[in-house]
């Protein structure tokens, strides 16, 4: 109990520093599904509080419990001990069954290091009610008188299973109340923002893609992966929110693919990523090829084929996209153009240069300074962003 209790508190301890503190997580790339789970906002309750924080105080306190379970312990202190690490594991097993539920099927992806925890919990609990019978039925025999009659020990045992089961359904009880509070508390509309001493390196934008005027006087750089599920959500705003600024707003779109293939500042590749670079450039090439042409190509690469939940487009469907708009010649004219890797790397320079900490994730908005990571579910709250993060002007 005791192991399994310490390994519990190290892995979500660690879990907490890399909330509290943005450190990368050893394995977990920028967009990886680990990423992707660990920058959530099921990662804490109501955006403020993470729930490895809670975790790491449950398997604290657990270890301390089993501390005092022992035969050289009173009887009335082991029962009290028992007790407190009955609710504990409820409540460690009722959240892990939500968190487990929760990568399935609402992020979608898997975290290791989540798993293990959520594992190591359920083991924990496992062992902690097969053995407290025990515990509680000793723990009572050095108090109460003895007596021999069977029908007194089998009652005493049934009435230890069921407070047993009770104090464990207490602690499920309190893992439900947390997973309501998740539930319905909205978090904030950015997982992390921060600020350069020196102004970002700026693109031109009428040498650009973007979203708007290139004569908008506040211009923000957008940083996005064409395999990122949150930069597809960010994208489907950008239209409303330009409109709303009525031309005093551009997004310049900038290509940043999470793929050591050409994005230096990425640990590792991870399968949701590769290719990553390709479709970067496929998209470029259709700018380069025929500027009029390529917000319907931006749009269908962000657009539902079909089914409930978006999935990246593939190179060969990209391809036969972009020579289907641009034309064949011009579309393999445009792909040898210099002007592609020059500005692809541009994009990622700015995307290296709001890294610290650990701060890997897109879609990611620079302005002048300022950078945020958003994580907005309409189109007011990107505005909120715009105005609170980066100092953009309100509309």
């Amino acid at each position: 109990m005791a192991g399994l209790s310490a390994l519990g508190l190290v892995l979500s301890a660690y879990l907490s520093w890399h909330y509290l503190l943005g450190g990368l997580v050893i394995g977990c790339g920028g967009g990886s599904p680990c990423d992707q789970v660990l920058n959530s906002r099921w990662s804490s309750i109501a955006g403020v509080l993470p729930v490895s924080g809670l975790a790491a105080g449950a398997y604290l306190a657990i270890l301390v419990a089993s501390l005092f379970i022992g035969p050289a312990t009173e009887a009335s202190v082991r029962r009290m001990a028992c007790g407190a690490m009955l609710i504990l594991v409820g409540a460690v097993a009722g959240s892990a069954v939500w968190f487990i539920i929760l990568q399935k099927w609402v992020i979608g992806s898997f975290c290791p290091y989540c798993m293990a925890t959520h594992i190591t919990g359920l083991l924990l609990a496992t062992l902690v009610i097969w053995q407290a019978p025990k515990q509680r039925e000793d723990g009572s025999s050095e108090i109460a008188p003895p007596k021999s009659a069977s029908s007194t020990v089998a009652s005493r045992r049934a009435n230890g299973s069921l407070s047993v089961i009770g104090l464990a359904s207490f602690g499920v009880v309190l893992a439900g109340i947390m997973a309501i509070c998740q539930a319905t508390i909205t978090p904030p509309p950015e997982y992390r923002a921060g600020e350069s001493k020196d102004n970002l390196p700026g693109i031109d934008p009428r040498a650009a893609p973007l979203v708007g005027s290139p004569n908008a006087p506040y211009i923000v750089n957008l940083l996005f992966d064409y395999k990122c599920p949150h930069c597809q959500q960010l994208h489907l705003m950008l239209d409303e929110v330009v409109r709303r600024y009525q031309g005093k707003l551009a997004f310049i779109l900038c290509p940043t693919p999470l793929n050591t293939q050409c994005n230096p500042y990425i640990p590792r590749d991870v399968d949701e990523f590769k290719g990553s670079c390709e479709l970067a450039k496929i998209a470029l090439a259709v700018w380069v090829a025929r500027r009029e042409a390529f917000p319907a190509f931006d749009r269908w690469l962000f657009s539902f084929e079909s089914g409930d939940r978006w999935e990246p487009r593939s190179l060969d469907a990209a391809r036969a996209k972009a020579v289907e708009l641009v034309g064949h010649a011009k579309f393999d004219a445009a792909q040898s153009d210099p002007w592609i890797n020059r500005y692809l790397q541009a994009c990622i320079r700015t995307y290296g240069d709001t890294t610290q900490g650990g701060n890997t994730a897109v879609p990611k908005m620079v302005y002048g300074s300022r950078w945020v990571i958003p994580q907005p579910n309409d189109a007011d709250e990107l505005v909120s962003i715009l105005h609170d993060s980066l100092a953009v002007p309100k509309p």
